[in-house]
């Protein structure tokens, strides 16, 4: 049998490698995909062949991610339950993609990954999988096998892998979207997270002590600039990441429902992307009317919750990106904010095309705005209240 196995060089998938050899006597081909991540790929690549595979393939996958999965995430202000910027969740089904190419290219039987069996990205590579290549059988290791941490760690010694036992007690998953922090100390939902664990976010009691602005350019939904910059959205999301966090901005410690039903204590570290979706949804409030925006709440609620659940290909998803499309028509226009020792303020705004009007709004005498017009206004919007106030009154008297 021929597997293509989802590798990202970690403990969980360099012990697959051995395992699906052993266990169905797999020819193993591995593929790493580059989505952002702070890793040495030819080291990756290096661990990969010592483990037993006969080949490895890497991707580079940055711009098609930007492009397919971030933009659409700023225009959907996507935000798992308010909080997750869906950073984890928005790559699996890109990654899942790209092992399905290479398994169909080199005629392999099935892939294979090395997600858990309690965890939310079982759900999002088995369903892209499945929908891309219903002929491959899927093969998860960790979750046939169900071992545990320090088991996988003794089967990775007694096969000589070439791993770092003593590298960070965390379980971090990283890409250009976010860092997701995990395991030690941090299952305890009532211990603070310790700043060691984040790359980006300081201390806000340790940031410099003067307000740091930013002026963020967006046309049509998505971030083109910065300080007066153009600058293609993947260099944008580097520089507000070093910017937001040097100023203790950007991390979210939540309680958050999987989808397997499972609470979990999750630590995510996102400077960028709390950044660019708090712009984002202010200046929509600017250039989309009322209406437009209480709908647009309830998608992006459902949006969220598809892309965390692994429905990144159904059907739904297509309608969904055509409304959020064609909502962005006129989202144009420059947000400016404050950061300052973990806070991040939007003190202006301006549209290209805005639905706010100063003639309109102001209580100057230079207002066109006819308030007689208001008496008639007041009375038939709060009738059926007063209606219904008034038959309740009748009834407690007779």
């Amino acid at each position: 049998m021929k597997v293509a196995l989802a590798y990202s060089g970690g403990l969980d998938t360099t012990v697959s490698i051995p395992w699906l050899k052993e266990r169905y006597g797999a020819d193993v081909i591995t593929v790493t995909v580059d989505v952002g991540q702070s890793e040495d790929f030819d080291e990756i690549e290096e661990r990969a062949l010592s483990a037993g595979a006969s080949k490895h393939f890497f991707i580079d996958a940055k711009k098609e991610f930007v492009e397919q999965y971030i933009k659409p995430c700023i225009k959907a202000n996507g935000l798992y339950e308010d909080e997750y910027p869906l950073g984890t969740a928005l790559a699996r089904p890109l990654i899942a993609s790209k092992v399905v190419e290479i398994a169909l290219r080199e005629g392999c039987e099935a892939v294979a990954h090395g997600c858990t069996g309690k965890g939310n990205d079982q759900l999002r590579f088995d369903t892209t999988i499945s929908v891309l290549a219903p002929q491959l059988r899927i093969i998860a290791p960790i979750r046939e096998w169900d071992l545990s941490r320090d088991e996988e760690i003794e089967y990775a010694k007694t096969r000589g892998l070439k791993l770092d036992f003593r590298q960070s007690r965390f379980s971090i998953d990283e890409n250009l979207w976010s860092r997701s922090i995990e395991a030690a100390e941090l299952e305890d939902p009532w211990v603070k997270p310790p700043y060691e664990a984040f790359k980006y976010v300081v201390n806000p009691q340790h940031a410099p002590d003067k307000v740091e602005v930013v002026e963020i350019d967006f046309e049509k939904g998505v971030p083109v600039g910065l300080n007066g910059r153009d600058m293609p959205l993947g260099e944008l999301i580097h520089e507000l990441n070093i910017l937001g966090g040097r100023t203790g901005f950007g991390v979210i410690d939540h309680i958050e429902d999987r989808a397997v039903g499972i609470k979990s204590r999750e630590v995510y570290e996102a400077p960028a992307a709390l950044i660019l979706i708090k712009a984002h949804k202010d200046l929509e409030k600017i250039t989309l009317n009322g209406k437009t925006l209480s709908f647009k709440a309830l998608v992006e609620r459902v949006w969220s919750q598809m892309v965390y659940q692994g429905f990144w290909l159904d059907p739904l998803m297509d309608a969904l990106h055509a409304f959020l499309d064609a909502t962005q028509e006129n989202v144009t226009g420059r947000v400016k904010m404050e950061l300052y020792k973990g806070s991040a303020r939007i003190v202006g705004r301006m549209a290209e095309n805005p639905l706010y009007s100063h003639e309109i709004a102001t209580y100057t005498k230079g207002s066109v705005f006819q308030q007689r017009a208001g008496e008639g206004f007041s009375k038939i919007w709060g009738l059926d209240t007063v209606i219904s106030a008034t038959r309740l009154a009748r009834r407690k008297s007779s």
